[in-house]
């Protein structure tokens, strides 16, 4: 017996967050997250203009407390740009691990898509407070380490509570960051 057509956005993008989750962004097609809501493409289509779309709409929560973290840090120079960034950075990973696990692999093709290019920019700007506002190549290699490795261990460690991954994040960051000066 076939299901009914779904009513609201949120089964949709609940089966699109599966599908992207199991197979990838690129890997997923319209027809695969109609398939597993138990509707038609066109049904799908009728509540997003395409994939992108339900993207953009999966990731909109965790876009806007970064862009809310980037103008927080843009407050800051030297340490407390790092501080903040640290502290900031390692929330919204936490917070927002699912849907970083959803990109896994594909943050950057998908950066290249225009709902997201500002992404890149901000991720520029993070770097640049992880680094404590420093030109030194190895404080922006260790930012950039930091940065990546926070969104790739929440990633992963997804079953891990909040209140056990945070304070081991935020030390890693006071390890591998140099210290501003």
């Amino acid at each position: 017996m076939a299901r009914a057509v779904p009513e609201t956005h949120e089964e949709i993008l609940a089966a699109a967050a599966r599908r992207f989750a199991v197979t990838g962004y690129k890997g997923t097609s319209l027809q695969d997250i109609a398939r597993e809501v138990g509707c038609s493409k066109a049904t799908v289509l009728y509540h997003f203009a395409n994939k992108e779309a339900l993207l953009s709409e999966l990731m909109a929560p965790a876009i806007a407390v970064l862009e809310a973290l980037d103008a927080r840090i843009a407050a800051h120079t030297g340490a407390d740009a790092q501080r903040v960034a640290g502290e900031g950075f390692v929330d919204l990973a936490v917070r927002f691990r699912r849907e970083i696990a959803l990109l896994r692999g594909e943050l950057p093709d998908l950066l290249q898509q225009p709902a997201f290019a500002h992404v890149q920019q901000i991720s520029e700007r993070l770097i640049d407070a992880f680094a404590g506002r420093s030109d030194r190549p190895s404080a922006r290699i260790a930012a950039l380490v930091v940065l990546a490795g926070i969104a790739e261990t929440c990633a992963e460690f997804i079953a891990i509570p909040d209140e056990e991954l945070r304070p081991a994040l935020l030390a890693v960051v006071q390890r591998a960051l140099e210290p501003v000066t």
